[in-house]
């Protein structure tokens, strides 16, 4: 089993934080286009290509982690939430069965269209079982019935964004450092993400000041009014994080956390919300197939493509260069 980042960067979490490797990396950096000032050099890292099994994407990053503590903890089903098309809860539900784990899920309605209807079916066919609960504010009321139903259940929230999920993104920011010191990319001065829990983007916060790169700005692209987000929940989720590690045996410091100023949170590609496909998302996806083979999806990813190449035109980026975190991935 090759040894995560996190082990080595601090040995005493090989015995106290459990990790199931569930993918292969690093995932591959290159770059997309320099077309001079005022916009900057474009990248893309491709955690799309992370999994095993066909599948990708941050989902299974994050499932190293939380999968591994729910056997720790002796568990034997998986509790999760998500939307109809719910990557998240499809990846929980199939890397759980492979692992000896059943899943209940509980969904909200979203748009439906062809990948999302056939998501469901395979989410379907892959959980214990799939409670729709058609909105939060439902989901809410009915989380006490499903704890109860389900009272030796490992509760993982929606986006596997917990304190030990979000540790998928530690992990990648540890390995995005050892690409820059091998000179496979230069050091980023913006990286880009899509932010629907904040799990990805507050895991790279943390995960780039203890890996050495303090310097380099995330801007999460807000794609989702489901579920609240904003700068102090960001900051929330990093510092339980960083605690966490601390009580396993790792030194964090507490410049680690930061501060909510430094959380760079934008709203301008969410359109309608969440689920709905907007113009210029659809565009940046066509363009992105057409010119550099990028499979993006209308919920996540199109939506943060569209959000940099916009902002890039406009020398939002300065000299750069710009990192799009791609995650979105394949899946059978």
């Amino acid at each position: 089993m090759t040894q995560p980042h996190l082990h080595r960067w601090a040995p005493a979490l090989t015995e106290t934080l459990p990790y199931l490797p569930l993918g292969h990396g690093p995932t591959s950096v290159r770059l997309l286009l320099d077309e001079g000032p005022p916009a900057a050099p474009v990248w893309v890292k491709a955690e799309g290509e992370y999994g095993d099994g066909g599948w990708g994407g941050n989902k299974v990053r994050k499932l190293e982690w939380t999968l591994a503590d729910a056997r720790r903890r002796g568990r034997g089903t998986v509790l999760t939430f998500g939307a109809l098309g719910t990557n998240h809860g499809l990846a929980t539900a199939r890397y759980a069965r492979d692992n000896g784990l059943q899943t209940v899920v509980a969904v909200v309605d979203q748009p439906v269209d062809a990948h999302v209807a056939a998501n469901l079916s395979r989410l379907e066919q892959s959980a214990t079982a799939v409670h729709r609960t058609r909105t939060p504010l439902r989901t809410a009321l009915t989380a006490p019935w499903l704890l109860l139903r389900n009272r030796r259940a490992y509760f993982l929230p929606a986006g596997g964004s917990s304190p030990l999920g979000a540790l998928g993104y530690v992990e990648v920011a540890f390995e995005l450092a050892e690409q820059v010191r091998d000179g496979a990319l230069p050091e980023p001065g913006t990286i880009v993400c899509a932010v629907g829990t904040g799990g990805t983007m507050a895991g790279l916060l943390l995960g780039l000041r203890l890996a050495g790169l303090p310097d380099v700005r995330v801007e999460g692209v807000v794609v989702s009014d489901a579920l609240p987000i904003d700068a102090r929940r960001v900051v929330r989720l990093t510092a339980r994080m960083a605690g966490q590690l601390r009580r396993r045996g790792a030194v964090v410091p507490g410049r680690a956390v930061p501060r909510e100023d430094e959380v760079l949170l934008d709203r301008d590609a969410l359109g309608a919300g969440y689920g709905h496909a907007t113009e210029e998302g659809t565009a940046a996806a066509a363009l992105a197939d057409a010119r550099w083979g990028l499979d993006l999806d209308p919920v996540y990813t199109a939506k943060a493509f569209g959000h940099l190449l916009r902002m890039n035109a406009a020398g939002a980026y300065g000299s750069g260069p710009v990192l799009f975190l791609d995650t979105n991935g394949p899946r059978p």
